[in-house]
């Protein structure tokens, strides 16, 4: 599992980017989302998630919320 912050968030369109802590920005959709909503995302947030690549670069899966 990987861990970063959440930087930013576009609620509009259901997707935003996490800042990974091996210093790359990671995508991440509502629908990789585990256990919360997309609505109760904030921004710098601590989250944990996978990572798989896709051909736009790296994006976030099984992404929930550290506690």
């Amino acid at each position: 599992m990987h861990k970063g912050k959440i930087d930013k968030i576009v609620r509009d369109r259901g997707f935003g980017f996490i800042d990974d802590t091996d210093g790359r920005k990671v995508f991440f959709h509502q629908s990789s989302l585990v256990g919360i909503t997309f609505d109760a995302l904030k921004g710098n947030e601590e989250v944990e998630f996978d990572v798989e690549n896709s051909p736009k670069g790296p994006r976030a899966v099984n992404l929930s919320i550290l506690k």
